[in-house]
């Protein structure tokens, strides 16, 4: 009787230890079964699944964030709990809370955890229409009017973590961009992935530049690009965009100072990048050969900094039109001293 005892009260503990883990057994597609269906949740509760699959957050799964869901949710009753970001990004809270951003904006403001990105998955477009949520671009134009030339440029060409966080380190990043209708001077917008597949046809669209497909850019392959007669509609422009980002998110004193960004030198203008659109929304990076906004002409037509990108075609051109304008005023000089005896007498 003592034997039975102890097997039952060891069963009886195995039990209760399995039946928490039972109930919790339940992987993220099994939520994604029903929360990637609009017409099931509502617009609320709907989460693209193909999107949240490309996102860090994707590979940590439902629970990590949602504790309390367990096989039989919704029906359980129980309250779902939503975990806070600073329990696994103590160090960037900490950041953040003590920039002038933390008091009128938290993290979700800013980033939904079912789409959220690192720096290198999203365009300087998207970074920019998250902060235009909060600030009109008119406005935003119009205030850094006052100070900062061709603001509308500058705001256009810049993601505003630039400037606006402090991050120390840049690098160039590649966009593909595009003419929103057939007209020959039509606004150009950010190419999206479906465009460039159409153009790729059967072929993945890293072959639009990569001819190679060896997963490196060069020199060579932007020039051939851009001369296609095929892509003439498109071009490519550039951004500078943080190394590495930081929350620091406030009015930086040293980026009113234009030599923060236009007298860096060449050196800084070394390091680029091509970033492709992908099917999941996000985007995918291909390095540049080292060097490519230094010949803005050939292979970066959309993108020079004044003071800092360099042009061999216009260095040269440069050269010409100083040497031209030097040489009118000596050849003419020159010339009238040589017929000077000729011209004696003559009232010249």
């Amino acid at each position: 009787m003592k034997k039975i005892t102890l097997h039952g009260l060891f069963f009886l503990v195995l039990l209760l230890v399995a039946a928490p883990l039972t109930a919790t057994a339940i992987e993220s597609e099994d939520c994604l079964g029903c929360h990637s269906d609009i017409d099931t949740v509502g617009e609320e509760l709907f989460i693209n699944a193909a999107v949240f699959d490309s996102t860090i957050h994707a590979d940590l799964g439902c629970l990590s964030c949602h504790e309390t869901v367990t096989e039989n949710h919704p029906d359980d009753g129980l309250e779902i709990t939503k975990a806070v970001c600073q329990d696994c990004h103590g160090e960037i809270d900490e950041e953040f809370s003590a920039s002038s951003h933390a008091q009128n904006a938290s993290c979700g403001d800013c980033h939904n955890p079912h789409k959220v990105r690192g720096l290198t998955e999203v365009s300087g477009l998207d970074m920019n229409q998250s902060c235009a949520s909060c600030h009109d671009a008119t406005e935003m134009i119009d205030s850094h009017n006052r100070w900062l030339p061709q603001a509308d440029l500058h705001i256009a060409k810049l993601p505003c973590v630039s400037c606006h966080t402090g991050s120390e380190e840049y690098e160039i990043v590649l966009y593909i961009i595009q003419r929103e209708s057939d007209a020959a001077f039509g606004d150009f917008e950010l190419s999206d992935y479906h465009q460039l597949k159409t153009l790729s046809g059967e072929a993945d669209i890293k072959s639009l530049i990569d001819f190679n497909q060896d997963g490196f850019i060069s020199l060579t392959e932007l020039r051939t690009f851009n001369r296609n007669p095929a892509y003439q509609s498109m071009r490519l422009q550039g951004t500078l965009t943080p190394k590495e980002i930081t929350h620091s998110v406030k009015i930086h004193n040293n980026r009113w100072d234009c030599t923060f960004c236009h007298a860096s030198g060449p050196d800084a203008m070394q390091t680029s990048y091509l970033a492709l659109p992908t099917g999941e929304g996000n985007y995918e990076r291909i390095e540049v050969e080292r060097g490519a906004v230094l010949k803005a002409l050939n292979s970066t037509p959309d993108f020079y900094m004044m003071g800092t990108t360099r042009s061999a075609s216009l260095n040269i051109l440069g050269v010409l039109i100083i040497l031209g304008g030097c040489l009118l005023p000596v050849g003419h000089g020159t010339l009238r001293f040589l017929t000077r005896k000729n011209r004696a007498g003559k009232g010249e």
